[in-house]
């Protein structure tokens, strides 16, 4: 099952600067930007970014 996260507000501003602020301290990307289609206030989501992986062997580490 993938992680999403979701943020929800009453004005699409709040909203935006909710989901910046959940990008940056979670590490994440936005997934779908403000919307009000839901219904009541907006809502935004974002996701994992994903892990970093590590260089191919012999790019990048220095001589081993």
């Amino acid at each position: 099952m993938a992680i999403r996260y979701a943020v929800q507000a009453d004005t699409r501003d709040e909203c935006e600067r909710a989901l910046q602020e959940l990008c940056t301290r979670l590490g994440a990307r936005p997934a779908t930007l403000p919307t009000d289609a839901v219904g009541r206030g907006w809502l935004a989501r974002a996701i994992p970014n994903p892990p970093a992986t590590d260089p191919e062997p012999g790019h990048g580490r220095g001589p081993c």
